[in-house]
């Protein structure tokens, strides 16, 4: 898989999970100071979901002091779904139930142990292909965010 990372510093964790991403065989594109390009969390966070949402990557990986920051940012991209994830069984579930296509770490709380945890439920849980599933993925896809259908 290609796995697009965007982190708004450089901080252990970050690094972590790049070197976890690649040591697990996937190519790896960088957003933001892992790049080497200065750029503030609202800006990593739309790009990467872009990069992900445009076909430049199968997925992604936001990471910021807090995970919120990058989360709602990569949430006003068009088809991105974000999930903040502070446990393997929360990116498990958001890969099953809501087909979240990145997942936000906080850069404040999760240790590298806690990171690999996470990306090993979030890598291995596919979409949920039952009706329950797939209801309110759908339900998103045919609302324009404001609640108005489109």
């Amino acid at each position: 898989m290609r796995i697009v990372i965007g982190a708004d510093e450089v901080l252990p964790v970050a690094t972590c999970v790049v070197d976890a991403v690649r040591n697990r065989g996937h190519e790896v594109v960088l957003v933001g100071p892992l790049a080497g390009d200065q750029m503030e969390w609202a800006e990593v966070g739309y790009r990467t979901a872009s990069l992900v949402v445009g076909g430049d990557g199968d997925v992604g990986i936001v990471l910021c002091w807090s995970g919120t920051g990058v989360a709602i940012a990569a949430n006003k991209v068009p088809g991105a779904r974000a999930a903040l994830c502070a446990d393997a069984q929360t990116a498990r579930l958001a890969r099953k139930y809501d087909h979240a296509n990145l997942v936000a770490l906080s850069m404040r709380l999760t240790t590298p142990t806690v990171a690999e945890e996470i990306l090993d439920g979030f890598f291995d849980e596919p979409f949920g292909t039952d009706d329950f599933d797939t209801r309110n993925v759908a339900f998103l896809g045919d609302h324009d965010g404001r609640g108005e259908d489109r």
